[in-house]
Parts: C-alpha cells; sequence; structure tokens
C-alpha cells in the first residue's frame, strides 16, 4: 500500500470502537428493527443513563447501522451547541435543508433522515422547543435518538401524541458476561477479571479505564483505585455541585444506604435546607429512587466515598458519624421489620469493613428481609437442614422446634417456598437436660459458665441454624439476614449477656468476627453429622451494642480497619451479686473519699455506664474513673428510702454512718438515740436495701418472658 492511501486515523479509530463494543444486544435490536420497519412504533428513541454508561458508543452503533442502510445520519452533541433555537438550527443547516421560516426541514439528497443528539442533558433549556418546535418540522419517516442523563421531560408523557411516539430506555452497566468480553477484547489477563469487574461493577467507562492500566502492566494494584482515576470517573459521572452545603448532602448519600430529608436534617448543619438539597439529589441522573429516598450507582457510590475521604477526611468523620448514629437511633426505636431495615441501614455504614458484616451480598442486601417461621414451614425448614447439614442436624432442629418455634426465622423465593433458615435459640429458657442434648448449645452454655455466667434474670442467645438450601452457609439472602437478625435481638434484649453465632468450618471466620468484636469461642468447637462447627461469642454486659458499634465506627474510619485493635480498656466489669455488693458496701464507706471511690470495681459497670450516658453533659464518658458520679449514685440510692416513712430508721442509719461522718458505729448510734445493738440492725437492713436496688439497676429493668417476645415479631 502507498503511503497516504491507506484509511485515515478517523476510520481507524471508527474501526476500533466497533471491534471493542460488546453487548447492549437489546438495544440494538431495538435499532434495527425500528430501522427495518416502516412504521416502527415511535419516531423518537429517549436513551437515558449516568455519564459514562455508553450513551455515545451506543450512538455509534447506531449511526453504524443506519449507514450501512442508506439513511442520512445526522450527529449532534449538545456538549458543541448553545442550548439556544438559533445555535441548533445553524447546526442542522450544514448538512441539511432548513428554511429560514418554518418550513419542513428536509435532507438534500431525499435520504431517510436519522438523527442522533448525544448530550441532550446540555440542551434541557430547549426542551419545549425541541418537541413542539424542531422535531415536527423532520420528515414523517425521520427517526430521532435523544441521548441524555436523565429520563424524558413531563411534557413527553403529557401530550397523547407525542407519548405513542416516544420509546425510552435506560441504560445500565454491562453484565459480567459483556464486560468479560470486553475486557477479553482488550487484552487483560483472565486472572484479574474478576478483581476489575468487582471494582467497576461493569461501569463501560470505568472499564475501558480500568482495562488500559492493567493491559499495559498486568501486576498493577487496583486496591484502592488510582486517584486520578476516581476524579476522573467522577467527573464523567456527577455534574456540577452548586455549593458545599450540596455536596455535603451528595456525600451523605455515598455513606447511607438511602437518603431522604430527614436524614439530611439529621447530618447537614442547616437542617432547614434538607427539603431543598434532597429536591436536588432526586434530580440528578446518578441517583435513583429507592424505597427510602435516593441511592447512587454502585461505582458513583464508591467514587464520591473514596473522592470525600481523600478530599476532606474530617468532614467525612463527621459525616459519617451522623449517618451512623441516625441509623442506630432508628434500630432502637422501630420494631419489626422496619427495624430490619434500620438495621440494614446501620450495617451498610461498615460495609468496607468486611470483618463487621462479612460476607454479604450488597447488591441483594436490601431486596430479601427473614419472616418469623409459621407453623406450615416447619417441613421445609427440616428439609433444608436435612439437605444442607444432614440428618443429625436436621433432627437436633426438630426437637428445638417443638420448644422454641418462635426461634426459627425463614428467607422465602419468590413462590413463598423456603430458601433458607436460620435460627436464634434463648439457651436460658431452655432445661439442663435440653442444652445438653445438643452439642451446639452444650457448647455454647458451657463455655459462658466457664467464661462469665448468666447473673439472675440475664439471657443467653445463640445463633444456632444457618442453612441456604443453594449456598449452604455460603454468601446468600440466608446469610445476609444473619446480621440484620442477631443485631435486631442485640438492641432489643436489655438483659443478654452472650450471645453466639453457630457456623460450621469455623476456622475461615476467624479473622471476620475477631474484628466485629465476636471472638472465636476457644475450645468450643463441636461435631455434628460428621462436621465441625465453631462458635463466635460476645458479652454484652462488658460491651453494650453502642460501644461495640463505635468500634465499628473508629474501624471504618481507619486507614486500616483490620489492624485497629479493639479498645479493652474501656470494657464493662461483669460482677457476681456478692461481689457486687461488696463493692457497694465499700463505696458507702469510702464515700468521702473520692480517690478511693474512683478505683471501685462500680466506676466500669453496666450501671454506673448508663448512669453517665443520661446525664445532660454530652462530653461524659461512660467509663471515666471520675468519683463524682459513682458518690450522686450511693447518694441518690440511699435518698429512695425517704420515700417510705416506715424506712426512717433504715435512712437515719445509712445518714449517721455513711453521709454524717460520726467517728465510730457508737456515736452515729448515740445520734440516733437507739441502742447499739437497734443501730446495728437499722444499718444492716439499710444497705441491703441500697445493694439490692442498685442490683436491680444493674441488671435492668423486668425482663419479659420470650414468648411475649415472640408475639411481637
Amino acid at each position: 500500500m502507498s503511503r497516504g492511501t491507506g484509511p485515515t486515523i478517523g476510520e481507524e479509530l471508527a474501526a476500533r470502537r466497533r471491534r471493542l463494543f460488546v453487548g447492549r444486544a437489546a438495544e440494538v435490536a431495538l435499532w434495527r428493527a425500528a430501522l427495518d420497519d416502516e412504521d416502527p412504533g415511535f419516531r423518537v428513541l429517549h436513551v437515558a443513563g449516568p455519564g459514562g454508561i455508553g450513551k455515545t458508543v451506543l450512538l455509534g452503533a447506531f449511526a453504524d447501522a443506519a449507514r450501512a442502510g442508506g439513511d442520512r445520519v445526522v450527529e449532534l452533541s449538545g456538549r458543541d451547541v448553545e442550548p439556544l433555537p438559533v445555535a441548533v438550527l445553524a447546526a442542522l443547516a450544514e448538512v441539511l435543508d432548513v428554511p429560514q421560516d418554518d418550513g419542513p426541514i428536509t435532507t438534500r439528497d431525499g435520504q431517510r433522515l436519522i438523527l442522533l443528539v448525544d448530550g441532550y442533558e446540555h440542551l434541557l433549556p430547549l426542551d419545549d422547543w425541541v418537541r413542539d418546535g424542531l422535531l415536527p418540522r423532520l420528515p414523517s419517516d425521520a427517526v430521532v435518538v435523544l441521548a441524555g442523563r436523565g429520563p424524558p421531560g413531563p411534557g413527553w408523557r403529557a401530550d397523547p401524541a407525542w407519548s405513542e411516539q416516544l420509546r425510552a430506555i435506560a441504560l445500565r452497566n454491562l453484565d459480567a458476561e459483556d464486560a468479560r468480553d470486553y475486557l477479553e477484547r482488550r487484552g487483560v489477563p483472565p486472572g484479574r477479571c474478576d478483581e476489575i469487574l468487582h471494582v467497576t461493577y461493569g461501569h463501560p467507562l470505568a472499564l475501558s479505564m480500568v482495562s488500559a492500566l492493567v493491559a499495559r502492566d498486568p501486576s498493577f494494584s487496583l486496591d484502592p483505585l488510582p486517584g486520578d482515576v476516581v476524579r476522573m470517573l467522577l467527573a464523567a459521572s456527577v455534574s456540577e455541585v452548586p455549593s458545599a452545603s450540596y455536596r455535603a448532602a451528595l456525600e451523605t448519600t455515598a455513606i447511607a444506604r438511602s437518603t431522604d430529608e430527614d436524614l439530611l436534617r439529621h447530618v447537614l448543619p442547616d437542617a432547614e435546607a434538607a427539603h431543598d438539597r434532597f429536591g436536588w439529589l432526586a434530580s440528578q441522573a446518578y441517583l435513583e429512587p429507592v424505597r427510602d429516598g435516593v441511592a447512587p450507582h454502585d461505582l458513583v457510590r464508591d467514587l464520591l466515598d473514596a473522592e470525600a475521604r481523600w478530599r476532606d477526611r474530617d468532614g467525612y468523620r463527621v459525616r459519617f458519624r451522623a449517618v451512623q448514629e441516625h441509623a442506630l437511633a432508628r434500630a432502637r426505636g422501630l420494631k419489626g421489620t422496619d427495624q430490619q431495615r434500620a438495621v440494614a441501614d446501620l450495617k451498610f455504614c461498615f460495609r468496607h469493613v468486611r470483618s463487621v458484616v462479612a460476607p454479604v451480598s450488597w447488591g441483594e442486601w436490601q431486596d430479601t428481609y427473614p419472616d418469623p417461621a409459621r407453623p406450615e414451614d416447619r417441613r421445609e425448614v427440616l428439609e433444608v437442614l436435612l439437605s444442607v447439614d444432614g440428618p443429625e442436624s436436621a433432627s437436633l432442629a426438630a426437637e428445638w422446634w417443638d420448644r422454641q418455634p418462635e426461634a426459627f426465622w425463614v428467607i422465602r423465593e419468590a413462590g413463598r417456598r423456603v430458601r433458607g433458615v436460620v435460627a436464634i435459640l434463648d439457651l436460658t429458657r431452655a432445661t439442663a437436660t435440653e442444652r445438653a442434648s445438643d452439642p451446639g448449645t452444650a457448647a455454647a452454655w458451657a463455655f459462658a459458665l466457664a467464661q462469665a455466667p448468666a447473673r439472675p434474670g440475664e439471657m443467653v442467645t445463640q445463633c444456632r441454624f444457618i442453612a441456604d438450601i443453594v449456598a449452604g452457609q455460603g454468601p446468600s439472602p440466608t446469610l445476609d439476614a444473619v446480621p440484620i437478625l442477631t443485631l435486631q435481638r442485640q438492641l432489643s434484649l436489655v438483659h443478654l449477656a452472650w450471645d453466639f453465632v453457630t457456623l460450621a468450618d469455623p476456622d475461615q471466620w476467624d479473622e471476620f468476627f475477631l474484628a466485629a468484636d465476636l471472638p472465636r469461642a476457644r475450645g468450643a468447637d463441636f461435631t455434628v453429622d460428621g462436621r465441625r462447627s465453631g462458635l463466635f461469642a460476645h458479652d454484652f454486659r462488658r460491651v453494650p451494642v453502642e460501644a461495640m458499634v463505635r468500634r465499628w465506627t473508629e474501624r471504618a474510619l481507619a486507614d486500616d480497619a483490620m489492624l485497629t485493635p479493639a479498645d479493652t480498656s474501656t470494657e464493662l466489669l461483669v460482677l457476681a451479686r456478692e461481689e457486687f455488693g461488696d463493692a457497694v458496701r465499700q463505696g458507702l464507706r469510702d464515700l468521702h473519699r473520692p480517690d478511693l471511690l474512683a478505683r471501685n470495681p462500680l466506676q466500669r459497670t453496666r450501671l454506673l455506664a448508663e448512669t453517665a450516658s443520661t446525664r445532660d453533659d454530652s462530653a461524659v464518658d461512660p467509663n471515666s474513673t471520675t468519683s463524682t458520679g459513682l458518690e450522686n449514685l450511693l447518694r441518690g440510692a440511699v435518698a429512695e428510702l425517704a420515700e417510705d416513712p416506715r424506712d426512717d430508721p433504715l435512712l437515719q442509719a445509712l445518714r449517721c454512718t455513711y453521709l454524717a461522718k460520726f467517728r465510730t458505729q457508737e456515736a452515729a448510734a448515740a445520734a440516733m438515740g437507739v441502742p447499739f445493738s437497734t443501730y446495728r440492725r437499722h444499718l444492716a437492713r439499710g444497705v441491703e436495701r441500697v445493694v439490692e436496688s442498685l442490683w436491680r439497676r444493674e441488671l435492668g429493668p423486668p425482663l419479659q418472658s420470650t414468648r411475649a417476645g415472640a408475639e411481637q415479631k
């Protein structure tokens, strides 16, 4: 071939684009049918999708197909034309006959007109004119494509004539098969494909950019994505943000599973701006409406999150904590399925901390929630356990169903058949014989007894059975339900002591649950159906739910969450009744010695932690060693005896002994004017009343029956 006679650079680029075009089979088939049919059923095809989703590439394929059929293709980019009627008409006049008046616009050679308008979001100020002024002037056999970031404006649907001639399609990410085809064509090593799909979600522009990096350097690291790639993708996906307040609202959507006005009122410094900011969010093409507000597309969420952490780490921390606090408060205040949704919102905040929720199928998490098992589900539940675990496990589950049917939850398929089973048992309700009959519950109970037994009125629970008919105990909607159900229970049970999760082949779970504050219960493995299972345990008396969530939050905000150690210095003490009473008596004796009160074991009990958390001073650390909180608590418990006149002798004995600082008990008895033996009797009874009052508060409010709780769910 002689120099200068080959294809042009433009022709080579076009050929390369055609070679790399994959997927969009349904859209291309629709287009080809429209070209081949004299009456395609529409004259305007509206193509919507966020930036980088492949609208321009698809319009290129549309143009190739139309030219191959002999049509006159006119391509117009809204990015290159001012949003003025005169500017649009001038651009069309370069290739079409456009009369000065409002006469018909025609092709110069009589071919059918195919008008492809890309970047239509830039021409939205002209949308009414395009619909009512421009398109009616085109030939009746013309076909028009309008490709932009948002859906068609309301005027297209409001006009009955246009609504019949309009077809609207929305582009999504490429599916896994098409994305792999693209990566193969780009020369990406097969061993890197899964990683790239995980990072890009099949987003076409992200696939293009990342595959170019990996094709050049097969060892190129994508964890995390390079900052320049993040910023380029974000610029392509997200339109201009009006102000810092709008940016704060936008970055909130990256943290929360879904964002609504209520969340924005909690997060934004100016709560009154929430309504306006939410309206702006709802108008953005890269955010889509969901059940509880709006949510970004997966890739956009990750890009926003990464860019916000890099650009303003302190601001990101503030917003993250605000979102987490809002979700936790909602989870605390709701019941039933609404509470499950709120728990899912809370867990979603920690999706990057794999140990907290591992492993969860985030794409499916908002689609399926567990239901309480019904009596008619018994057969299917046991069949699932028989299929997944084996006959011995199914037999044990049948016995537990008969004892605690309310412990069983099911995940249903579309046809309402049972797909998965989760059972959370109340071991404190079971008899010793019942617990001992199951190797799993026997192991959990023995571990709790050896470490820190449940005190009177406290509960020990165990997620004993987890089985998915498709995935066993692997990633599935059933496994996704476990963190929802367990945290829902942990939030609801005031008297919860130990909570256990049971999983087969436990070694693979150690790292995940250790960082989630459910470490392996060492020495508690057991075997059923020839398969070894292990237990993962948490004592909620030592680290209550709120403290556990605070740890998750700090891990999520850490640069290396997996290496962030749990702060064990603030764990609460779990005192037996006798130890608790001794600590109260010592506290009364040390009431005027702040240095000794600061070292009292009561300082690290749930009683003091909850007392501190209810004070008005938000800066109080529930686990502080200050003596003020304990002193006030003890004085208040003594003062409670004044409520009943019959307790006055007990009150006076306590006041004279511990509050008035008499040097000897004899002097205290003399001040009361009673014999020493009588004084000692009143004092002993008074101290015991104080101990009993504080012990009841340490254990929490009276325990409701589990069956009553089951009826509430």
